[in-house]
């Protein structure tokens, strides 16, 4: 399985991130990557206003998206916003060459570090895979990545990677956290993990909003023992990576996690 993982940072500016997106999914199919995943937050990063950036935008950001995704004949995947009668809804959307479009709702909202994600966003119900080239993949969104439940029960659904896209917070030992959670999920849930957060700011440049998680970079692939196969800067980079997925058959055969677990898990 070829992908690329676009670390990119993103403004409230939709139409400059858009361009951003357009411009990287075309080198990712040029590279031969069969998906690309975009950061948590790529239609607009979190700030105030971001209702209102959901209502205007989202009709004309899915016709692109879609219309993105049949030009350049692979998978888009991409952090976007929808909105309810008084919150919003924080998506993983999947676009397919076909024309399709399908979507992951956050489940696990942001209620930590002082920050309270649920009093504007409201949360999904349902995990979700996508399908590329016959191969189930899972769909998780940033603070997701810190329960185990989730990604067990995505692999037992199946799938043999799972991507996590994240706007991941700032602050002491978070990066740090960051790389030892993704590697945990893999070693838990006998599957590849793909964690793809924003890019750090600090390193880029980009005017991110000062409020809110505005991403640290520091994306990574993990095999399904926990080894790091590829690792990334601060700096927006496209990072083409390349799997046989049949190392999480061999990781379920010699440490059968999810066939052993008790206690409901």
């Amino acid at each position: 399985m070829k992908f690329a993982l676009a670390q990119i940072n993103t403004t409230t500016e939709v139409a400059d991130n858009l361009e951003k997106v357009r411009t990287y999914t075309r080198d990712a199919a040029e590279a031969g990557a069969r998906f690309v995943v975009f950061p948590e937050a790529t239609m607009s990063a979190f700030g105030s206003g971001l209702r209102t950036i959901a209502e205007e935008h989202m009709e004309s950001w899915r016709s692109a998206l879609s219309e993105l995704a049949v030009e350049t004949g692979i998978t888009v995947v991409v952090g976007e916003f929808a909105t309810t009668a008084d919150k919003v809804i924080n998506l993983l959307a999947v676009y397919s060459p076909s024309g399709e479009r399908s979507d992951y709702a956050k489940i696990h909202l942001y209620d930590a570090f002082g920050f309270k994600e649920s009093d504007t966003v409201e949360a999904g119900e349902e995990p979700v895979l996508f399908t590329v080239d016959g191969e189930d993949i899972g769909l998780a969104l940033c603070y997701d990545i810190r329960f185990p439940k989730l990604f067990a029960e995505l692999s037992r659904r199946g799938a043999r990677l799972t991507v996590v896209a994240a706007s991941w917070g700032a602050g002491p030992r978070k990066a740090e956290q960051w790389e030892i959670l993704a590697r945990a999920r893999a070693l838990d849930s006998n599957m590849f993990i793909a964690a793809l957060g924003q890019a750090d700011p600090e390193v880029t440049g980009v005017a991110v909003p000062k409020k809110g998680p505005t991403g640290v970079g520091h994306s990574l692939v993990s095999d399904p023992l926990g080894k790091v196969l590829n690792s990334l800067d601060g700096a927006e980079r496209l990072e083409i990576v390349e799997l046989d997925l049949s190392a999480a058959d061999t990781a379920a055969e010699t440490v059968p996690v999810l066939t052993n677990a008790k206690l409901g898990y």
